[in-house]
């Protein structure tokens, strides 16, 4: 355990830390006894943390849950919080062969975790587990696990007892020819569960589409409502579901960076188009009640990695990162190339994202600004915006920090 106290906004939480850009929520406000933000990380040699901001103090703590994991950003946690403030903890190698999972004994206690479980489903394959994101629909009192499995797909598993271990048997949101979806989600919290895939990785189909559905009581749909099938019916085909962007016709790739539910229950989406291996584009789709609106946000420059001379780069999709923020997505935070350096900006529209406009969070910095991540959750007037700073040629080498702003809601 660590304990400091912060003397201004703008800050760094922890010196060694990192995340991938999938699995999720990597940060949740909770409001009970206190009001702190929960944050966890991966450290450079593998072990898994996490911390808390207090917001009335002013202070928070790290603890650690598990040495030497894997040293891979892909092995970064997730978080769940109960209803009454029992902490959870989701966890696994990057194509690791279990799932775990710690929760608090005591309600927003990190120093009460208790002993490290195993999630008892998987599907067939050896790809093992990958980015857990965990969603909770209160109207069914569930708790729904996804991740990519064993088979290279989507999966999820339902929990009804936590302490427990029950689940479900692990089921295939998403079977499709394509290499391997790579999908994000989003939940009003109460009754419907909205993703976004591509259908494959970028370094390896030749063309990259954007695809919507949602969950909701028992069935997946599209944007406009229609039915496409029942959850007994699945898994998917992306032939089934909403083309937002069709990477095929416009002879581009792109990659999925985050979705969000809008005021009126309509998805938002945010995600990166490729002009070139050094000309990536932030673009935004909004569902507005009869159709998919699509605008570039800002150009977001070339990849981030630090790639050593006379090396060829193998992640030249990795972007800087864009994230919605999910109480309001007409804003987004974006990492975006300036004069060489990736900077963290807030990027903000009034017309349902036709047009934009910006606010720098850093400025001049030495050195890169990387993978937003605004925090989940109702934050009672202000959220906390975590970022990757540092240095990072890999994702398996990487020294960064992770940094934080408070942002006034």
């Amino acid at each position: 355990m660590q304990m400091n106290s912060l003397l201004s906004l703008t800050q760094e939480f922890t010196s060694d830390g990192a995340w991938c850009f999938f699995a999720d929520p990597r940060a949740l406000y909770y409001q009970g006894q206190h009001r702190r933000t929960y944050v966890g990380w991966l450290n450079s040699i593998g072990d898994v943390w996490i911390g808390y901001y207090d917001h009335v103090l002013g202070a928070y703590e790290t603890f650690l849950i598990r040495s030497v994991l894997q040293q891979d950003d892909h092995a970064n946690p997730s978080l769940y919080i109960d209803e009454s403030g029992h902490i959870t903890i989701f966890y696994s190698a990057h194509n690791g062969s279990k799932m775990y999972y710690r929760t608090t004994r005591l309600p927003e206690d990190l120093s009460s975790f208790g002993a490290e479980m195993q999630l008892p489903a998987n599907t067939d394959g050896h790809y093992g587990y990958t980015y857990p994101t965990p969603i909770y629909l209160s109207e069914e009192k569930r708790l729904y696990l996804f991740w990519r499995g064993g088979n290279f797909k989507p999966n999820f598993s339902v929990s009804t007892d936590l302490v427990h271990s029950e689940w479900s048997p692990a089921r295939t949101l998403i079977m499709d020819s394509g290499q391997r979806p790579y999908i994000r989600y989003a939940s009003n919290g109460k009754d419907t569960i909205h993703f976004s895939c591509t259908d494959g990785h970028p370094n390896i189909e030749p063309y990259n589409s954007i695809y919507y559905a949602r969950y909701r009581e028992g069935a997946i749909y599209r944007a406009d409502g229609s039915l496409i099938k029942q959850t007994t019916d699945l898994p998917l085909e992306l032939s089934e579901i909403d083309k937002v962007f069709d990477g095929t016709s416009a002879q581009r790739n792109a990659w999925i960076w985050d979705i969000a539910e809008d005021e009126q229950g309509y998805p938002v989406i945010v995600y990166a188009i490729f002009e070139s291996l050094e000309d990536h584009r932030y673009y935004y789709s909004r569902w507005n009640g009869a159709q998919w609106v699509t605008n570039e946000i800002t150009s977001a420059g070339r990849w981030f990695p630090q790639t050593p001379e006379g090396v060829h780069e193998t992640e030249p999709y990795y972007s800087g990162g864009i994230i919605l923020d999910h109480s309001d997505p007409s804003i987004v935070y974006v990492s975006r190339e300036v004069q060489g350096t990736f900077e963290i900006e807030r990027w903000s529209s009034s017309d349902l994202g036709v047009t934009w406009s910006s606010a720098p969070i850093t400025v001049n910095s030495s050195t890169h600004q990387v993978r937003p991540f605004l925090t989940r959750g109702s934050q009672d007037g202000q959220a906390l915006l975590f970022w990757m700073n540092g240095e990072y040629i890999h994702y398996t080498n990487y020294k960064t920090s992770i940094r934080f702003d408070i942002q006034k809601k």
